[in-house]
């Protein structure tokens, strides 16, 4: 028996009653963290998010679901297309670790979308659409080894996506079956995108949010989908993984363990694999004073995956070409610790990219494979800082700001929540935003989840 036919079970059968609390504020973590992000990058992100939105509007169609930021309304399945590639074109949103894939943005974009075509869609039930995503992505992606040629994101997005959606339309199993069937005939995604630094690697999880709520309304409609989508002779595990994955993850302790619940925010919009050095450089920096002057040479000490993903080709790192490129360098984002003392939206920019104080340090930054690590784990690392003086300063990160274990409060999230939407390309109230926040907060009593999203246009 397909492991899609309990998962699909599962999704048509949650209730918010069931989930328990830590993983329900992990959601409305994720809720909040994603708005702000697609906010955020109504202004800042690449040019292509502009460029997505002018054409999903002159598409026209059915004005059913919010374009956060800029306003206006599309079709549901357009509307999560735009939400999601904004979302993510900052490198700033959510993650799920032990897989290494992000999760809110194939997630709460579509289900927000759903939930507009709907209409008065309360809360729990929303959290419970959004927590069922969470999990079928994050299974899905923890099943199988980490190959580093899929966008896993995206590729275990279109089912999570389906679900939310499955979830947020009241679909019955069998039809949430046939949604996950029809979500994998669509899914697809790459790394070729992250390796060419090109737009489409934001854009991928648009594709894997659009699909997942066409999915779910042509399951609506009755169109069947393969009901063996996951473990068939052509499923998901035999042609996209040569047959390698561990079936009892997909479905141990389904209903009642959560993997959404272990999700990571990020404190800096750049690749996560840069945020133990991150973290270290600010330490280090502030703690001894260190000036950009004083600086003869940063060392960061990585596992070999991330660092040959963070730090090679050497000569491009130290002086990236692109946003996209920066944040996915340990010399860009370590010589913007030491030089600026933060990493944020601002450290981001075309013309933040080409500092030249920023690029001094970053020029003397190198990143070492360090034996101790794991090899495909992008998380801890060691940074030493060696000063003209003849000082060396080191420091150890294994569990890096945001990560479940060395979690952040709400109201820090909430304060990256204000400082994105202060970004927004349609300026919004102060007082507004604040009571975006405090419905996420308490999204478990919203009546209508639409009026969140509608005070973000």
């Amino acid at each position: 028996m397909d492991a899609s036919l309990a998962l699909a079970h599962n999704v048509a059968n949650i209730r918010f009653e069931d989930i328990p609390f830590d993983t329900v504020r992990v959601a409305k973590m994720s809720v909040l963290d994603t708005l702000g992000n697609a906010l955020a990058a109504s202004t800042l992100g690449p040019a292509g998010c502009r460029q997505v939105v002018e054409l999903v509007k002159e598409g026209g169609g059915k004005e059913e679901s919010t374009i956060v930021g800029f306003g206006g309304r599309a079709p549901s399945w357009m509307a999560a297309l735009v939400n999601s590639t904004m979302a993510h074109s900052l490198d700033y949103d959510d993650m799920y670790a032990p897989a290494s894939i992000h999760a809110g943005v194939t997630i709460v974009p579509p289900a927000f979308a759903a939930a507009e075509r709907v209409g008065e869609v309360d809360g729990r039930r929303f959290i419970a659409a959004v927590v069922s995503g969470f999990d079928l992505s994050c299974r899905l992606s923890l099943a199988t080894p980490n190959t580093r040629t899929w966008h896993t994101t995206t590729v275990c997005g279109f089912f999570g996506a389906a679900a939310a959606a499955s979830r947020i339309l009241g679909l019955k199993q069998a039809r949430v079956q046939h949604a996950l069937g029809i979500a994998y005939s669509q899914a697809a995604g790459n790394l070729q995108a992250a390796a060419d630094a090109s737009f489409t690697m934001r854009l991928e999880v648009g594709f894997a949010a659009k699909g997942g709520v066409l999915s779910a309304l042509l399951a609506e409609k009755g169109i069947t989908g393969a009901t063996n989508s996951l473990e068939g002779e052509f499923g998901l595990y035999r042609v996209y993984h040569g047959g390698r994955y561990d079936p009892a993850v997909l479905t141990s302790g389904l209903g009642k363990r959560f993997e959404g619940s272990n999700l990571t925010f990020k404190p800096y919009p750049c690749g996560r694999g840069t945020h133990s050095s991150i973290d270290a450089t600010l330490e280090l920096v502030r703690e001894h004073n260190i000036q950009p002057e004083e600086v003869e040479s940063i060392t960061v000490f990585k596992g070999r995956v991330a660092a040959k993903v963070e730090g090679t080709p050497l000569e491009r790192k130290r002086r990236p070409e692109t946003v996209v490129d920066a944040q996915s360098s340990i010399p860009y984002t370590v010589a913007a610790a030491a030089v600026k003392r933060r990493v944020g939206l601002t450290e981001f920019t075309p013309r933040a990219i080409t500092d030249p104080d920023v690029l001094e340090v970053a020029q003397k930054v190198d990143v070492q494979v360090h034996p101790e690590f794991g090899e495909f784990d992008f998380h801890p690392g060691i940074t030493e800082i060696r000063t003209k003086g003849g000082k060396v300063y080191s420091r150890r990160i294994d569990r890096p700001s945001g990560d479940p274990q060395n979690p952040i409060p709400w109201e820090s999230l909430v304060r990256k929540f204000m400082e994105s939407a202060s970004h927004c390309v349609k300026p919004l109230p102060e007082r507004k935003v604040r009571d975006v926040a405090d419905m996420v907060m308490k999204l478990e009593e919203v009546d209508d989840v639409g009026a969140i999203v509608r005070l973000l246009a």
